[in-house]
């Protein structure tokens, strides 16, 4: 899949700042659904939520799309 690397750093750092994905989909106001979809890389990230997942985590947009310069 073209989006797993994007996925796999979405996962990490969710898991890494202790988020359950049922707790990161509900501050994001997005279904656990669409959140799972987007770790496994079966979603096309859109920018917007991923500028609110690197909000929710405290991390910088850069840091979560590092090597993904078409994201944005």
């Amino acid at each position: 899949m073209e989006y797993d690397q994007m996925a796999q750093r979405v996962r990490a750092f969710r898991k890494l700042k202790g988020f359950t994905q049922q707790e990161l989909a509900e501050r994001l106001k997005v279904s656990v659904a669409v959140l799972g979809s987007l770790e496994r890389g079966t979603r096309k990230p859109d920018p917007k939520l991923l500028e609110r997942i690197s909000e929710t985590l405290g991390i910088s947009y850069n840091e979560l799309t590092a090597d993904n310069t078409g994201y944005k």
